[in-house]
């Protein structure tokens, strides 16, 4: 088991006195079998009523409301976990799909569908390509194995670029640039395995990087794929690797658009600006 810290530290400064909309809050890791929270602190500057729920994913969902008028909003969240996914590898396959291709059986068929939809014609066209410069069908496989390669060759064959722009890139262009940040490798990825018929979803949280404990850092992201008797196993295609006790999970969505860790909005003449940290560490 290890203890972490994560602080998580958002400012909006807004060049007059704005009315400040609703806003969604996602920051609250997932607790489950191998991550309990030990305390979590949330701070707000104006003052904000909360109400919170779990979404149909099961995130824990923040809903912040306002009734001061203000010209900078500071969000800080601070959290101590317990990390118990200290083996990652530790897991169990069913017989079915233990090699790739298979198919979803039963229930798990019906729930998974929104999970599995396929990319648009020409983007399905380029990465089946793509995929047969490491992969070809006639090559029989292990499930876990296929999925790594495809991680892999996402860490070998492209650049990391931190992007500060909102939004996340196409598959089509992180293949054309040759660049993307970690939600636009862990997008890339699942398009990929959705192309290959499996369910994967998008994770945003964070990543404890041991050289980078003491410097301001930034949110993470990733990918998830369903393999049956397993569960949802994280891939790390900006890293190479498979998810560990290193990520720490806060909220998962069939699309990456939807789990900003803020959200919100403003009325008022103003100019915003954005900063934000992140520092995480072990305790």
């Amino acid at each position: 088991m290890q203890y972490y810290k994560i602080i998580h530290r958002t400012y909006y400064n807004y060049s007059a006195n704005v009315t400040l909309g609703a806003h969604n809050l996602l920051l609250r890791p997932r607790e489950d079998y191998e991550l309990r929270i030990e305390s979590f602190n949330l701070k707000i500057t104006p003052e904000a009523t909360l109400l919170w729920h779990r979404d149909v994913e099961g995130n824990s969902v923040a809903i912040a409301n306002f009734t001061l008028p203000t010209s900078q909003l500071v969000i800080e969240s601070e959290v101590i976990i317990q990390q118990h996914n200290e083996s990652p590898l530790d897991f169990l396959v069913s017989d079915y799909a233990l090699s790739y291709p298979f198919n979803y059986q039963g229930e798990d068929n019906i729930l998974l569908s929104a999970y599995r939809i396929l990319p648009d014609q020409e983007t399905l066209n380029v990465i089946n390509k793509w995929i047969a410069n490491f992969w070809k069908p006639s090559e029989k496989i292990q499930t876990y194995m296929l999925l790594q390669r495809i991680s892999e060759h996402i860490f070998q064959t492209l650049s990391y670029k931190a992007r500060e722009e909102p939004g996340v890139q196409s598959a089509l262009q992180t293949l054309s640039y040759g660049t993307g940040s970690c939600r636009d490798f862990a997008f890339l990825f699942m398009q990929a395995v959705r192309s290959l018929g499996l369910a994967s979803r998008f994770v945003s949280g964070y990543l404890y990087a041991p050289l980078m404990a003491a410097e301001i850092g930034s949110t993470h992201a990733w990918a998830e794929v369903y393999l049956p008797g397993a569960g949802w196993k994280g891939f790390d295609p900006t890293i190479g690797k498979i998810v560990g006790s290193d990520h720490i999970a806060v909220a998962v969505a069939r699309l990456p658009e939807v789990v900003p860790p803020i959200s919100g909005s403003f009325v008022g003449v103003a100019v915003s600006t954005l900063n934000v940290g992140v520092w995480v560490s072990q305790c």
